[in-house]
């Protein structure tokens, strides 16, 4: 009966390697540290003419998945300054809130008559002397100092990039925001 307990001896020897751990200690002339070299770990750090090593691989998980989104974000943010995109629309009396996409219109009469569709309401016309005179809604929007101002008071450019987010007030609320 021929037993293989070579296999399942037990030893302190190094995965693989037939020596024990003793004689492996004594037959290395290197000195031993915890650290394994690059070639360990990936095969794919060498170094670099230069003598510096090559950049480290990023780890993977990190940065945190929330920063990377908003990062990201951020980037696609950049090349668009031209308008804030979709903001949020809410109506004094309405249950739900809306969001609207600013760079579909090109002007303050279609996006009134978008809200007045959307909200199943009548805004009125704008002027700058009245404001919104004789409309049972005013519109108003968030600008990026968060001063709520009248739409139509500032330029159409100037409105959709620094609109934050748009709120359709009652006419009696909105007095004191413009001439009302």
């Amino acid at each position: 009966m021929d037993l293989n307990l070579k296999a399942t001896e037990l030893r302190l020897g190094l995965p693989g390697s037939d020596e024990p751990a003793d004689q492996l200690q004594s037959s290395s002339s290197h000195v031993k540290n915890n650290k394994r070299s690059c070639s360990e770990i990936d095969g794919s750090c060498q170094k670099q003419e230069s003598g510096a090593p090559a950049q480290k691989a990023q780890v993977v998980g990190w940065p945190p998945v929330r920063s990377y989104r908003k990062n990201v974000m951020e980037q696609q943010k950049k090349p668009d300054s031209d308008g804030s995109g979709f903001v949020k629309v809410s109506m004094d009396g309405a249950p739900y809130l809306r969001k609207i996409d600013l760079k579909l219109y090109k002007n303050y009469f279609d996006l009134l008559k978008a809200l007045e569709n959307m909200f199943k309401c009548t805004i009125g016309v704008y002027s700058e002397r009245e404001g919104y005179n004789g409309s049972e809604y005013a519109p108003t929007y968030e600008d990026k100092d968060g001063d709520w101002m009248l739409v139509g008071d500032v330029p159409w450019d100037m409105f959709i990039t620094s609109c934050k987010r748009l709120r359709i007030m009652k006419g009696s609320e909105a007095k004191g925001l413009g001439c009302l």
